[in-house]
């Protein structure tokens, strides 16, 4: 099983901008590659999965059991020739102070060999300290190869690669020279979603070109073959997907700006027996027949006018909600269903389904790993034993103006969520939260919100389509 991990002394290195590269050169060559990316991400993921041609999956150690972690990881790589996983932050960095849950922990429980990428600006001589704490600081990791990046020109290129053979014994990959044109636009909380990129395709294509000049693949292959398999460890207890007896149809909002889903967590809908139909925010003027509705994250402040101006939709979301829909929004699901979203002195009114405004802000509102406590409100299997959430946020947003008493199904313990204290706002069969749910094995959500669907199938009038 050849695979690698791709990752950096300190964050903002340029590994995913290689990553992509790496990923596309690979495959103009003919290589089947499979992607992951470590950690909570959705648009590293949806750049690498177009580069890729195949869906990218995340591991992480905060929603998943390690042995779920190498479960996910075989059995994606069943098919691939090659993996590549791209870390997230520096190489040792993470939440606990072991380390046992950095990038490096991830590349010892999957055999990965690791390759550095190294943001080389203003550096030479120092490259090789910097390399050779990075080897000593644990001998466990196996750091196989350096590409350089930022390099100011060709006698950079010379010193730096000099420098690296005389002192260590890490092979240098390749060296990547500064160029504007290799930067992807940021925005918020990093990249812009593929989806939304009106280029994408242009400029993965460019990136690969400067990798295929600038990096030696046939090394990089040779590394990964050297790969060990992953650390066996207990299994997970999984309920069985089976398809419900009763079929399904949930639509998802999927367009410019919806685009943040776990392509796992879409599987599990399928596997359920749930269809998926898509619809389109900005275009779509009525709500197909559907069941149940799941509208995740994005960035829906950057299309508000175009959502404003189809207000056909808007009002049918309103009604179908009004009329016992039952619904899960996430982030950008939760403002689009708000009474309106103000953003650089613009403001749109929404779907009103939730009497409340969405306020943007310059400064992240939350951000990063969250806990989450059920509520005896929460609406899905609400007999069931109340479980501890562990999930992520993302958001500039923030709700506010709430002008009606809404119950909640989590009380926060660690994050913001919608008020710093409560998330998963209930009204009649919507959860909306600023949360982000990962479909894992301490916490199968796509059941319990699929069993939810069902349980209100019976009791629901059909939905009327408007145009």
């Amino acid at each position: 099983m050849s695979h690698l991990l791709i990752s950096a002394a300190h964050k903002s290195s340029g590994k995913t901008t290689v990553s992509i590269g790496l990923t596309a050169a690979l495959r103009s060559m003919g290589k089947q590659v499979q992607t992951f990316k470590k950690g909570p991400d959705y648009i590293d993921p949806m750049w690498l999965g177009r580069a890729a041609n195949r869906h990218c999956y995340n591991l992480d150690f905060y929603t998943m059991q390690e042995s779920e972690i190498v479960s996910k990881f075989e059995q994606h790589m069943v098919d691939a020739e090659i993996g590549l996983i791209e870390g997230n932050k520096g190489l040792y960095d993470g939440l606990d102070l072991d380390g046992s849950n950095s990038n490096a922990a991830l590349a010892n429980l999957l055999g990965a060999p690791v390759v550095l990428v190294i943001d080389s600006r203003g550096m030479t001589r120092g490259i090789a300290p910097l390399v050779l704490g990075y080897q000593q600081f644990d001998k466990d990791i196996n750091i196989q190869g350096v590409i350089f990046n930022q390099v100011g020109g060709s006698r950079h290129e010379s010193k730096l690669r000099a420098i690296l053979e005389h002192y260590t014994d890490v092979r240098v990959l390749g060296a990547i020279h500064k160029d504007e044109k290799l930067n992807i636009d940021e925005r918020h909380l990093g990249l812009i979603p593929s989806n939304e990129e009106n280029h994408a395709d242009q400029k993965i294509r460019y990136i690969e070109q400067r990798i295929q000049e600038q990096v030696d693949l046939d090394q990089l292959i040779s590394i990964s073959n050297s790969a060990k398999a992953p650390t066996r460890t207990a299994n997970i207890t999984l309920e069985n997907k089976q398809a419900t007896s009763k079929s399904i149809k949930i639509g998802i909002f999927r367009d410019e700006a919806f685009g943040f889903y776990y392509p796992d967590d879409l599987e599990s809908m399928q596997q359920y027996g749930a269809q998926i139909i898509e619809i389109n925010s900005l275009h779509d003027t009525h709500l197909p027949e559907i069941d149940g509705l799941f509208i995740g994250g994005g960035f829906p402040e950057t299309q508000m006018q175009a959502m404003h101006a189809n207000a056909a939709l808007r009002a049918a979301v309103k009604e179908a909600i009004e009329n016992g829909l039952p619904t899960y929004a996430e982030c950008g699901g939760l403002m689009y269903l708000s009474r309106s979203i103000s953003w650089k002195d613009e403001k749109y009114d929404m779907a009103d389904v939730i009497q409340g405004d969405i306020i943007m802000e310059n400064t992240p509102q939350g951000r990063g790993y969250i806990q989450l406590q059920e509520t005896t409100q929460h609406p899905w299997d609400s007999n069931r034993k109340l479980e501890t959430v562990f999930a992520h946020e993302f958001h500039y947003s923030r709700l506010s103006n709430l002008d009606a008493h809404y119950d909640y199904a989590y009380k926060v313990l660690r994050g913001t969520g919608i008020d710093g204290a409560h998330d998963g706002l209930i009204y009649k069969n919507l959860l909306a939260n600023y949360g982000h749910l990962r479909n894992t094995s301490s916490h199968e959500w796509v059941k319990r919100f699929i069993d939810f669907i069902n349980s209100k199938k019976s009791t629901r009038q059909p939905m009327a389509l408007s145009s």
